[in-house]
């Protein structure tokens, strides 16, 4: 493709060099420049890609995009300034595969907890539906029945680009993705068009990352910003945030709840292990998944798919047949009697959730033995939180590593205790090796 043809709804200030490039590849990794790529010199957390310029020269970069130009310019390689490189980087890479995002529904999640199970039980229900649906989660992406591996919550513009590419190949009508708050100030999904946006709630987390509780709202609420008038904004009213993220959105904006007035509304009139009875808009339903957060979760995906033009009676018949995503929620019942479950909850409200829900269906006589660790090089803060909460509910805690990545594990254990009581040590024990 052209490099002009490439440049198109980017501001640029200045060029040298030839516009008539042909641009092969692109890449903000310099080990992945070869001949013909537009490297783009993307300012990120850990390092500068600008310190990289001249090995991508080397390796024989076509094109470079940058903010800052070098003090040597190579007459072999055009250079294009901007003034934002991770912006121009979202727009270039959608404009080399096609603007994908055009071509197919796309429709967003955010929120601290929930997003992969609304994005999982959105794709499982339009299959069901019968369309070809494309899926972009924390657990895995999909191309129909195809499994591709995940590597983040939302990829980068390049990889997310080419998937959304093969997905419109392949033939999809809808995708639905994880929407990450790192990903929307990392300008991830820059040129996106997204059919519709989904707010779960937020809670305590990412603060190592945003630095305070308002600016990782912030980071949530741009997401609905810059959603366009074509698409659905669709909030859950019960979080004292939700209407938040509506303010100054140009989308349609909806609700959804089970408390507060809402567009959709829904009731959790039975719950079991193995399920529960909802009304959702008058209409009573059994469930495979369990517990008051997964009504909420049920009832976004139901409001989603009304939005997005589906049969309402259609609609009831597949959510009650689809499961949810791995590792949320899922039991397993062992022969004689106990049962286990196993759930991602990684902050201190998600993990309430969870074992709230199981306090209140346990017959009299079951304990609740509780494994809990927590991811290294995240917020530090939730740790002891995570435990406290997780004590508030549980005959028993054990506190063990959970992908320490670079810290040390038993100091992540260390400040997880710090969360229990002098009262609740008796019934905790810390055992690194999980």
């Amino acid at each position: 493709m052209k490099l002009k043809e490439l440049l198109h709804a980017i501001p640029v200030l200045q060029v040298f060099g030839s516009l008539d490039v042909e641009v092969e590849a692109i890449a903000f990794d310099s080990r992945q420049v070869q001949h013909g790529t537009l490297f783009v010199a993307v300012k990120g957390v850990h390092t500068d890609g600008h310190l990289y310029v001249a090995k991508v020269i080397e390796n024989n970069a076509a094109v470079l995009v940058v903010e800052e130009l070098p003090e040597d310019i190579n007459e072999e390689v055009t250079y294009i300034q901007v003034s934002d490189s991770a912006y121009a980087l979202g727009i270039i890479a959608g404009n080399f595969y096609g603007n994908p995002s055009q071509d197919l529904k796309l429709v967003g999640v955010t929120g601290t907890n929930g997003k992969t199970t609304v994005a999982t039980l959105l794709f499982n229900l339009f299959n069901q539906l019968g369309y070809h649906v494309g899926l972009l989660s924390t657990v895995e992406n999909r191309i129909g029945s195809a499994i591709i591996p995940a590597t983040h919550t939302t990829p980068d513009p390049v990889a997310l680009n080419k998937l959304l590419r093969q997905m419109v190949d392949d033939g999809c009508d809808y995708c639905f993705m994880e929407v990450s708050s790192h990903a929307v100030i990392q300008q991830r999904i820059v040129g996106l068009r997204f059919a519709g946006g989904i707010f779960t709630n937020i809670t305590h987390d990412h603060l190592d990352f945003h630095g305070t509780f308002d600016n990782y709202i912030k980071a949530k609420k741009k997401f609905f910003d810059d959603l366009d008038g074509y698409a659905f904004a669709l909030t859950n009213v019960d979080d004292r945030n939700g209407n938040i993220m509506l303010q100054n959105t140009f989308a349609h904006r909806k609700s959804y709840g089970l408390q507060n007035m809402a567009d959709f509304k829904a009731k959790v009139l039975e719950s079991h292990f193995d399920g529960m009875l909802l009304q959702i808009d008058s209409h009573d339903l059994w469930v495979k998944l369990v517990g008051g957060f997964n009504a909420y979760n049920l009832l976004a995906v139901y409001a989603s798919a009304i939005l997005l033009e589906q049969e309402t009676s259609k609609v009831l018949v597949a959510l009650s047949e689809i499961s949810g995503a791995e590792g949320r929620f899922e039991t397993v019942r062992s022969k004689n009697g106990v049962i286990g479950i196993v759930d991602y909850a990684h902050t201190p409200d998600a993990v309430e959730n969870v074992l709230e829900t199981i306090k209140d269906l346990r017959t009299a006589g079951q304990q609740i033995i509780t494994v809990l660790g927590c991811g290294g090089d995240r917020d530090k803060t939730k740790r002891p939180e995570m435990a406290k909460v997780a004590l508030k509910y549980s005959d028993k805690l054990i506190i063990t590593s959970d992908n320490p990545r670079t810290e040390e594990p038993f100091q992540i254990i260390k400040e997880m205790e710090a969360g229990v009581s002098p009262e609740k040590k008796k019934n905790t024990f810390s055992i690194a090796d999980r």
